[in-house]
């Protein structure tokens, strides 16, 4: 059972915390960018980026554009290993 993530190929982690918790205590862009996304994030990820990103100095729509490009270069490798098995 796939549990509403999809078909992927990326390596799936168990959580320790509560994710709705930790979801619910995220800044609303980061959450309402969240609830966008392509594929499910965790929040504390989500979260590690939105916090290095402010470290930089950047301003919400910089830190939201890293977020997307997170989650490009995350894309990027989960299409790569499906087509690597197509062509097997």
């Amino acid at each position: 059972m796939n549990r509403n993530l999809g078909a992927t190929s990326l390596r799936l982690k168990r959580r320790s915390d509560d994710p709705m918790k930790t979801y619910d205590a995220l800044p609303q862009p980061l959450r309402r960018w969240l609830s966008e996304a392509c594929r499910p994030w965790s929040p504390a990820s989500a979260k590690r980026i939105w916090n290095r990103a402010h470290a930089k100095g950047l301003s919400i729509e910089e830190t939201l554009s890293a977020l997307t490009l997170a989650e490009m270069n995350t894309l990027s490798r989960d299409r790569f290993n499906i087509e690597s098995r197509v062509k097997s």
